[in-house]
C-alpha cells in the first residue's frame, strides 16, 4: 500500500514538516504580544526551520515605532528568528518542554525595513549544540525575496 504525500509530513519517515500557530504555542512559552511566529512552513529535524511572521499594522509596537513611519523594531525581528530556532531546539530528542534563552547575538545586520503588510520569512539553521545546553544558530529573514535581517544567535538551556 502506497503512502499519500502531504505538505505537512515527510512520507518516508512520517516526520512533521509544518506547524500551525497552535502547534507552535504547544512548543514555545511565548504568548501575545511576544509570540512572533505565525507558522513553520518547513522543518528539517535537528537542522533547520523556516517560519513566517505576518507583519500587520495592529502590532502593539507600531503606534510608538515610529509614528507616521511604522517600522518593525530590529530587536523583534531577531526575537522572531530566535523563536523559529526555539522550535528546532524543543523538537530535539529529550528537549520537549525545555526552554532555551538568548545567550548572545553576533554579526547582526538589518538590510531593509520591515513594515506593516510585509511577510517576514525566516530561515534558521542549527550550527552546533554543545552538551545539550549551548546552541549556536544562524538566521536570515527575507521580505519579498530581499534580505531584511541576518545574524548568529547563541542559546543557553535554562533549568
Amino acid at each position: 500500500m502506497e503512502k499519500s504525500v502531504t505538505p505537512e509530513t515527510n512520507s518516508e519517515q512520517n516526520i512533521q514538516t509544518t506547524f500551525t500557530v497552535e502547534e507552535i504555542q504547544d512548543l514555545l512559552p511565548h504568548r501575545y504580544p511576544f509570540a512572533l511566529v505565525d507558522r513553520i512552513i518547513d522543518y528539517v529535524p535537528g537542522e533547520k526551520a523556516v517560519g513566517i511572521k505576518n507583519v500587520t499594522i495592529n502590532e502593539p509596537y507600531f503606534p510608538g515605532h515610529i509614528p507616521g513611519k511604522p517600522l518593525m523594531p530590529g530587536v523583534l525581528q531577531i526575537e522572531a528568528m530566535a523563536q523559529v530556532g526555539g522550535v528546532i531546539l524543543t523538537l530535539l530528542p529529550g528537549m520537549r518542554g525545555k526552554f532555551f534563552a538568548f545567550g548572545g547575538i553576533d554579526k547582526v545586520r538589518f538590510r531593509r525595513p520591515v513594515v506593516p503588510g510585509d511577510q517576514l520569512i525566516m530561515t534558521v539553521e542549527l550550527l552546533s549544540l554543545r552538551r545539550n545546553r549551548i546552541a549556536k544558530m544562524q538566521g536570515q529573514g527575507l521580505v519579498d525575496g530581499q534580505l531584511a535581517v541576518q545574524g548568529e544567535m547563541l542559546f543557553s538551556l535554562i533549568d
